[in-house]
């Protein structure tokens, strides 16, 4: 990510400069494990679209605490990268890219890449019975899927990171365009004063839990559907503005990968706190008591933000290096999400019909074939053909 000088049409006065090559790699090494977290899905008790008779209890644990990282890093990421994409763009360029980058490969993945798994769900589910071209009219009824595979066979699955970034592009850009005027940078002038305390990031979180206050009472259930999804929503949002603010001046860079360890302490704290109340109380003795439901989720808020901190602080001090190899990963890693679901879905299906692989053979079958197959298809099928590569979002 390379910010440049702004010119008379682009709208930041910021002065940071150089390149953040750590959060390139971050956001590799997040999608990366995104695959496994999915492929993960399919042997815990959670529900999710295929599933195997057989858990793994170690599995979810691990997977418990990943949720509460991965998707925030990602938005946080997002917004770093909003910052640099505007020392470069007008606002109304920026707009215009964010459609060809977010718009159009939703709206592809929805009628190409979401509805085979939709179809491999209700081939498991026993819903249908017939071939892929029986099926797929249904898709055109426009009826909403849910959870289960009940309802009908129009989503965005896990393209909602997609969905949600557009709006939250689009609905941001009076706030960045705010952040650039005196009372703006003001602001952020203060927000300095706060980060040069010792630990002064981790206050971050407040904002976090009052939207936890004010909205999860009313939207308590991470939907990713949007219109009823407002607490998630929020929450991702603010993350998103954060990260646009804390990579918008150089010196904020430093502080973050000099305090690190203050985020490491606290994320090790917030983790023993959620292990150690899992391991005294169950999940429906923490839901049924007000108290404990709230100090359990004021927890969870703070487990990922801390998190996010450590990861942002410990990879600008160690992973802000360029490689030969970078910027092809950098092209690669949007189409890769674009499939990985898709892929595990499919492989996953055939893993649990067709063979007798127990838990973890079969989670490192389906995974890292998954890897291989997103990793030939983006070198076969959408890196060589500028169509296919509109389509998934590919510069």
């Amino acid at each position: 990510m390379q910010p440049t000088s702004a010119s008379s049409t682009t709208p930041a006065p910021f002065t940071s400069t150089g390149r953040r090559h750590d959060l390139d790699w971050l956001r590799i090494i997040a999608i990366i494990t995104l695959l496994f977290y999915h492929t993960g899905m399919i042997y815990v008790s959670w529900g999710w679209h295929i599933k195997s008779e057989t858990h793994s209890q170690p599995m979810e644990e691990v997977m418990r605490w990943l949720h509460r990282w991965r998707m925030p890093l990602l938005f946080f990421i997002s917004g770093a990268g909003t910052f640099f994409a505007l020392q470069k763009r007008s606002y109304g360029a920026y707009a215009k890219e964010r459609v060809w980058r977010l718009f159009i490969p939703l709206v592809f993945g929805m009628f190409v890449v979401v509805p085979p798994q939709i179809y491999i769900e209700w081939l498991f589910r026993g819903r249908f019975t017939g071939s892929y071209s029986d099926f797929y009219p249904e898709v055109f009824h426009f009826q909403s899927y849910e959870d289960g595979g009940t309802g009908g066979a129009f989503s965005w699955h896990h393209l909602w990171f997609i969905c949600y970034l557009f709006f939250y592009s689009l609905l941001s850009i009076p706030v960045f365009r705010w952040l650039t005027s005196p009372g703006g940078q003001r602001v952020t002038n203060r927000l300095g004063t706060l980060l040069n305390r010792p630990g002064g990031a981790l206050w971050l979180v407040v904002p976090l839990l009052i939207n936890d206050v004010v909205l999860g009472g009313f939207f308590p259930n991470e939907t990713h559907g949007l219109t009823d999804d407002w607490a998630y929503f929020m929450k991702n949002l603010l993350i998103f503005w954060t990260g646009y603010v804390l990579i918008s001046r150089r010196e904020f860079w430093q502080i973050l990968a000099d305090q690190r360890r203050y985020y490491l302490v606290a994320t090790l704290v917030c983790t023993a706190l959620l292990y150690g109340s899992r391991a005294v109380w169950s999940d429906d003795v923490i839901d049924q008591h007000a108290l404990l439901r709230t100090v359990y989720s004021f927890n969870s808020i703070s487990l990922t933000w801390f998190s996010v901190l450590m990861t942002i602080g410990y990879g600008y001090t160690y992973l802000n290096r360029n490689h030969r190899w970078l910027p092809q990963l950098n092209a690669a890693v949007y189409p890769f999400y674009i499939l990985h679901q898709t892929v595990i879905v499919l492989i996953g299906y055939y893993v649990l019909t067709r063979t007798s692989l127990g838990v973890y053979t079969g989670f490192l079958t389906i995974s890292f074939s998954s890897l291989a197959i997103c990793a030939i298809t983006y070198l076969a099928l959408i890196r060589p053909f500028q169509l296919i590569r509109l389509f998934f979002g590919v510069k």
